[in-house]
């Protein structure tokens, strides 16, 4: 049985003060949550909310990792870094990633591949434009996305890393997948991971997220479908009654 994982990707929101407001609201609320909840905040929180979550049950996740230990890389964060200050999930490959700050599939391989051997669980992204989309390529793009992400991964790291399927037209557009188009193109990763992998694995191991503004309004009949297991949210995770509503939904 797949347990539901809801993470919530802040992006560049919240201060150190809105941080403590946020999650002083959020933790009674989901406090006897059944799914798995993640809050993936800027680098800027990860001590505060590490520091204000500790003892319950939410889990700290960052929103990038480098591939490198250390070096010259101005801007960028290590995996040390990151569990230095408690982080257990990381984002990697968000379209916002690859759209704004070149992110390829390559260099999503190189932070997976770095994020596993240092003991971070990766969240991967992956997901088509509306131009590939409307040119046929849902398929296409998601087998080419999900193979080069698992680039020389073990098959015993699927149940160490959660792939979210994230519609790049659906990302803060207020659009949303139905619920039949985003299960049966969350198949298509799954599938994919049963060709590289094994049919067991796919089915048992690996979590698979929608990540296309999943809501207190579309959760749960996008939670009823069985290929979906949970969310990667990022508007509704801003607001602790709408993200503990989508965590209920995932319970």
């Amino acid at each position: 049985m797949r347990r539901p994982i809801i993470a919530g990707n802040w992006k560049m929101n919240n201060t150190k003060q809105q941080t403590k407001e946020l999650l002083t609201d959020l933790i009674p609320l989901v406090a006897d949550a059944e799914a798995e909840v993640v809050i993936c905040v800027p680098y800027t929180s990860l001590w505060q909310a590490g520091d204000m979550i500790r003892g319950t049950n939410i889990k700290l996740g960052a929103e990038n990792v480098h591939w490198a230990d250390k070096g010259a890389f101005t801007g960028e964060i290590s995996a040390d870094m990151l569990l230095e200050q408690g982080v257990e999930y990381v984002v990697i490959g968000h379209s916002e990633r690859r759209q704004y700050f070149g992110e390829t599939d390559q260099t999503v391989n190189a932070r997976v591949k770095t994020a596993l051997a240092k003991g971070l669980k990766p969240i991967i992204c992956v997901g088509e434009t509306l131009e590939e989309r409307e040119g046929g390529k849902v398929e296409e793009v998601l087998v080419r996305q999900t193979t080069e992400a698992l680039k020389d991964v073990d098959k015993d790291a699927l149940d160490k890393l959660v792939i979210a399927y994230e519609p790049v037209w659906a990302i803060g557009t207020g659009k949303t997948a139905t619920a039949q188009d985003a299960n049966d193109t969350i198949a298509i990763i799954r599938d994919t991971v049963a060709k590289l992998y094994c049919e067991k694995c796919a089915q048992e191991k690996l979590r698979i997220q929608y990540g296309g503004s999943m809501n207190p309004k579309n959760a749960k009949e996008l939670m009823a479908m069985p290929q979906i297991d949970g969310g990667l949210i990022g508007g509704a995770s801003l607001k602790a009654a709408d993200f503990s509503q989508v965590v209920k939904y995932n319970g």
